[in-house]
């Protein structure tokens, strides 16, 4: 979905952090994200994963990514385990990661999974990317 020119779900701005700082994770996730999550899975949480990342890009620096993957054999992912779900964040992107809150908000203009992101400074004006 774009917003702005801006495509994806960001990141606020986090100008303290650097991708080579390793931090352990912790993720909060909302009761309605993880029924949303549950119905993407589609009954594959067994061997699929969602893998949440910091991808260089966006209006200000970063964008959060979002995927469903087949678990990864790299031993690089940190996992936090939710209502027998796993979400995993690369370990160089801990310390950007560490402590959001995914939500997912169901509008009439088009909703989806939010994240807020307490590590965040600022983020830009369509809310998609942070620096």
């Amino acid at each position: 979905m774009a917003h702005d020119g801006c495509e994806g779900v960001s990141l606020p701005v986090v100008s303290s952090l650097k991708r080579d700082n390793i931090t352990d994770i912790e993720i909060n996730i909302s009761d309605a994200a993880i029924t949303a999550l549950k119905s993407s899975m589609k009954g594959d949480e067994g061997t699929h994963v969602l893998v949440v990342s910091a991808q260089d890009g966006g209006c200000s620096g970063y964008m959060y990514d979002m995927a469903i993957v087949e678990e990864p054999k790299d031993q690089a992912y940190q996992r936090v385990e939710v209502s027998g779900m796993a979400i995993l964040v690369h370990n160089r992107d801990s310390a950007l990661l560490n402590g959001i809150m995914i939500d997912f908000k169901d509008s009439l203009m088009g909703g989806g999974f939010q994240i807020e992101n307490p590590n965040a400074d600022r983020s830009c004006g369509c809310g998609q990317s942070f620096g």
